[in-house]
């Protein structure tokens, strides 16, 4: 068994916890033994969860007896998850007699009933990576099982923003590019903007920048992304902001498979701390999983029907796939056109059971200003009321806008330390 990492008690999946930043799995494989029916639908839900997208899960019943069993002849996954209604003893003994049969570097998280200080400290001796107190969640297992292949030593696993557009020229990309912006200036936060729409995509320009290389050699090449080959294709926009651009040629036609950016998104994700996707306004395989596996998710919406149904169809579709997540975000975008009838803020919250995030004013000059010139809106026009706007869009799609409570460890609840 592997050396333990700190264990967590943690609260059921509320809005709290869907905030909470939890690395992705790495392609591991997880067998759970449960005793309950609760806890295997708990485990069933956390492998269908985005972020254990890459482990292979399987489930069964027996508990602890049963894997003893299923392991005496048969080598172990990377990580075993065992449910025990047993008394402590039993456990220890049980765990004892599957550690003759474990192969090193397996990792074991133990689900039991018992809240004993005694318990774990013999639990942690044995080498038990993690314990849980049932009844547990699908977000503690996403949880627990993340947590295993997230060094305490390791540099934080970064976030990544998805900003898509309801319908095409909603402004979408413009709102993505501001954003990232706000976030390496104002933020001081190192952020990549990545431009996913290779035909037609505008960081580029946004931006002033042309770099030779970029998005396009990664996804030609997965076998080649590494750190040093991601950091020649980022092309340098301020100290803090950096841009892997869309090449907007047609020389080549740009069909890919549902994984086909998994490998650059997993690269930079290990190395900054933020990603914004502009990512386009189509429904292809790859568009639908890049969504679904971001951390966060910005709709860009302007105030007309075909808006609404879109973002209302989007909304659902993410909400239905990431029932561990926070909720999708949304912002109404080029609002107040001169002479055109529009649907109220208030006619998208009913739809969608949730206010936008952030009402952004049709102001032509200002954005088509900074357009033409390269630059943000920021640079234009520092002290406008839509620059501001932006910066508080980075604070919250970083977790920046409001302070994080700490979650008490399973040890003080042990000792009955909760506040």
């Amino acid at each position: 068994m592997a050396q333990p990492s700190q264990a967590q008690r943690e609260e059921p999946a509320e809005a709290s916890g869907r905030d909470e930043h939890i690395a992705p799995a790495p392609r591991v494989s997880v067998q759970a033994f449960c005793e309950t029916v609760e806890t295997a639908a708990a485990i069933q839900g956390a492998s269908e969860d985005r972020r254990m997208a890459k482990a292979h899960m399987r489930i069964q019943m027996g508990g602890l007896t049963a894997a003893v069993e299923a392991y005496r002849n048969a080598p172990t996954p990377n990580v075993i998850m065992l449910e025990s209604e047993n008394p402590g003893e039993d456990i220890l003994a049980g765990l004892d007699e599957l550690a003759n049969y474990c192969d090193a570097g397996t990792r074991v998280v133990v689900i039991g009933q018992l809240n004993d200080v005694m318990l774990y400290r013999e639990l942690v001796r044995r080498g038990v990576s993690d314990y849980l107190i049932s009844p547990v969640d699908a977000l503690q297992v996403v949880r627990a099982v993340c947590g295993l292949f997230s060094a305490p030593d390791a540099k934080p696993v970064g976030r990544i923003v998805a900003v898509a557009g309801a319908k095409g020229g909603v402004g979408a990309s413009t709102v993505a590019h501001n954003i990232a912006f706000a976030m390496a200036r104002d933020l001081k936060l190192d952020s990549v903007v990545t431009d996913l729409d290779l035909a037609f995509g505008t960081a580029g320009l946004d931006f002033n920048q042309d770099p030779p290389q970029g998005l396009a050699e990664a996804v030609f090449s997965p076998d080649r992304i590494d750190n040093a080959f991601v950091d020649r294709l980022l092309a340098k926009c301020t100290d803090h902001l950096s841009l892997l651009a869309a090449p907007a040629t047609l020389d080549r036609v740009y069909d890919f498979g549902a994984d086909a950016f998994d490998s650059i998104l997993d690269s930079l994700r290990a190395t900054v701390p933020c990603v914004v996707l502009d990512v386009p306004h189509q429904w292809t395989g790859w568009s639908k999983q890049t969504l679904i596996a971001a951390d966060d998710i910005l709709i860009v919406a302007a105030p007309d029907l075909a808006n609404l149904r879109n973002t209302k169809n989007i909304y659902d579709l993410l909400k239905a796939a990431r029932p561990n997540d926070h909720l999708p975000r949304y912002c109404l975008n080029q609002v107040g056109v001169p002479k055109r009838p529009e649907i109220k803020a208030t006619d998208f919250a009913k739809a969608l059971e949730q206010e936008p995030v952030a009402i952004i004013p049709f102001e032509p000059q200002l954005f088509g200003a900074a357009a033409n010139n390269g630059q943000m809106i920021a640079e234009i026009s520092a002290g406008h009321r839509t620059a501001e706007t932006f910066q508080q869009l980075a604070q919250m799609l970083t977790g920046r806008a409001e302070t994080k409570k700490s979650r008490p460890s399973l040890l003080d609840k042990l000792l009955g330390r909760e506040k």
